[in-house]
C-alpha cells in the first residue's frame, strides 16, 4: 500500500488534533510518509504542530511530520490536501452572527447572511489554495471541509469547471448517522444511506441495514416519542443539544425524512431567531468552550512532552471522516460516504449545475454518486430556492454585484424581507471591506 504525502490547511485549526489523531489511528489503511501543517497564522499553528510532534513521535515515528507558513513547503509533492481554513478567524466569525442579530435576522455561522458573508470571503482563499496546489503538486486530490460548504463548492465548480479532484464534504451526515447508530444501537459504519440536498440542507430518506432493512421509520418513532441527542451529547456545548433536539420537532412537522439539523433555520426562522442572543452567539461559545480546552491542552502536553493521558480530540467523526475518504480514494475502496457533487441528473428535478450532497462510492476516479430520481414538491421548491440564493451569492462574488447580493439575501428564508436584507447586506460589507470584492 502506498505511503501518501499530506498537507493540512488551516493547521492551527482547533479540529486539527482529531484529523492528526484520526491519523495515527487508521495508518493501517492510510498510510502516510509525509505530513505537513499549513497555516497563515505562525503563532497559532505553533502550538498546535508541537502536539503533532509529540503526538507522532509517540504514535507514527516513521511519519515525517512538519508544519510551515510557507506554500512551496507546504505544496510540493503532495497527494493530498485537507483543506479547514477560516478566513478572518472568529473575529469575523463573531461579526457574521451578530451584525444580523442586531438587525433583527438569523445570525448563524453558515446559513442565512453569517453563511452569506463567511462564504464571500471564503472564495477568494479558496480559489488562491486551489491555483498553488496546483502549481506545486498537478495531481493531489483536494478534499474541502471549509465552510460554508454549499458555497464554496459551487464557487469552485464555477471558476474550476475541468477540476476532477476536488471533493468538498462535510461531517454533519456522519455526525447524525453516529446518533442514529447510538439510538438503535447498531453500528453506522455499516448504514446504507440515501440522503439528498445541499450541503446543510437535506434529508435522509432511508437507512438500510446491512440485511436490507430499511430502519429509518423506526428511528423516526424513536425521535418522536424520545426526543434526540448527539452521540457524543457529553461533550457538546448547549447550543448543539438545543439543535439536535429541534430534529424532533421538524418530524413532527415534516415527517417524510429524517432532517439534517441545519434546517431547522429555514424552517422556523423566528423561532431560532427569538432565542439566539445578540450579545452572546455561538462563536463566543466556541471561543470560551473548545477553542480554550484545545490550546490549553496542546500547551500541556507540550509542557509535559506527553500525548499519551491526552483527551484533546473533541470529535472523531471529524477527523475520522476526511481520513476514511483519502483511505477510499487512495486505495480504491469503493466505500459509501455522503458527499458533495454536481447534480447533473442525479435527482431528477433540481437544475444540474446544483451542487448536490447525496451518497456516493468514493474510488481512485473519485464519487460515483447513486441517483435519487425525482423529489417531491415541497422539497424541490425548498432546494431551488436555496440553490438559488447559493448561485446568486457566487455570481455576486465574481461579478462584484452589489444587486445580486441583495438578491441573494432577499431570497433566503432566513431574511425574506428585503428591506432587511439591504441592512444587512450594507453594514456586512462595511464589516467585510478587507475581505470582500467592491460591489458595485
Amino acid at each position: 500500500m502506498k505511503k501518501n504525502n499530506i498537507v493540512v490547511v488551516g493547521g492551527g485549526s482547533t479540529w486539527t488534533p482529531g484529523i492528526l489523531k484520526a491519523m495515527t489511528k487508521h495508518l493501517d489503511k492510510f498510510p502516510i510518509n509525509k505530513l505537513v501543517l499549513y497555516d497563515i497564522d505562525e503563532k497559532r499553528q505553533a502550538v498546535i504542530g508541537e502536539f503533532g510532534k509529540i503526538l507522532f513521535r509517540e504514535e507514527a515515528p516513521e511519519v515525517d511530520f512538519s508544519y510551515t507558513t510557507d506554500k512551496k513547503e507546504a505544496y510540493s509533492n503532495v497527494d493530498f490536501v485537507f483543506c479547514q481554513m477560516r478566513t478572518g478567524g472568529y473575529d469575523m466569525r463573531d461579526r457574521d452572527e451578530k451584525i444580523p442579530l442586531q438587525l433583527g435576522v438569523i445570525g448563524q455561522e453558515t446559513c442565512g447572511p453569517g453563511g452569506f458573508a463567511y462564504g464571500m470571503r471564503s472564495i477568494r482563499d479558496m480559489e488562491e489554495m486551489v491555483n498553488d496546489v496546483r502549481h506545486y503538486s498537478p495531481d493531489a486530490w483536494i478534499l474541502n471541509y471549509t465552510n460554508p460548504a454549499a458555497i464554496v463548492a459551487l464557487a469552485l465548480d464555477k471558476i474550476f469547471p475541468e477540476e476532477d479532484k476536488i471533493l468538498n464534504i462535510c461531517d454533519q451526515p456522519v455526525n447524525l448517522l453516529r446518533s442514529f447508530g447510538k439510538l438503535l444501537d447498531y453500528d453506522a459504519d455499516k448504514f446504507e444511506p440515501v440522503y439528498f440536498g445541499l450541503n446543510h440542507f437535506g434529508w435522509f430518506t432511508h437507512l438500510y441495514d446491512e440485511f436490507g432493512k430499511d430502519r429509518a421509520p423506526e428511528l423516526k418513532e424513536m425521535i418522536l416519542n424520545g426526543g434526540f441527542r448527539p452521540v457524543d451529547a457529553e461533550q457538546r456545548d448547549q447550543s448543539w443539544l438545543d439543535t439536535y433536539a429541534m430534529v424532533e420537532d421538524m418530524l413532527r412537522d415534516f415527517p417524510d425524512y429524517l432532517p439534517n439539523t441545519y434546517l431547522q433555520y429555514y424552517l422556523y426562522p423566528d423561532a431560532k431567531l427569538a432565542k439566539l442572543d445578540p450579545n452572546w452567539t455561538r462563536s463566543d461559545e466556541v471561543r470560551n468552550g473548545r477553542e480554550k480546552k484545545v490550546f490549553t491542552e496542546c500547551r500541556r502536553i507540550i509542557k509535559n512532552g506527553t500525548a499519551k493521558d491526552s483527551d484533546i480530540v473533541h470529535n472523531d467523526a471529524h477527523g475520522d471522516m476526511i481520513v476514511e475518504v483519502a483511505a477510499s480514494i487512495a486505495n480504491n475502496l469503493r466505500k459509501t460516504f455522503v458527499v458533495i457533487v454536481r447534480n447533473e441528473g442525479i435527482v431528477a428535478n433540481l437544475p444540474d449545475d446544483c451542487m448536490i450532497e447525496v451518497a456516493a462510492s468514493l474510488g481512485v476516479n473519485g464519487p460515483r454518486p447513486y441517483a435519487v430520481g425525482k423529489i417531491g414538491t415541497f422539497y424541490k421548491g425548498m432546494i431551488e430556492g436555496q440553490h438559488a440564493f447559493e448561485q446568486l451569492t457566487v455570481e455576486a462574488y465574481l461579478e462584484e454585484s452589489y444587486d445580486k447580493a441583495l438578491q441573494a439575501l432577499t431570497l433566503n428564508r432566513t431574511v425574506v424581507d428585503a428591506k432587511k436584507a439591504r441592512q444587512v447586506l450594507d453594514a456586512l460589507i462595511e464589516a467585510n471591506k478587507e475581505y470582500w470584492p467592491t460591489l458595485k
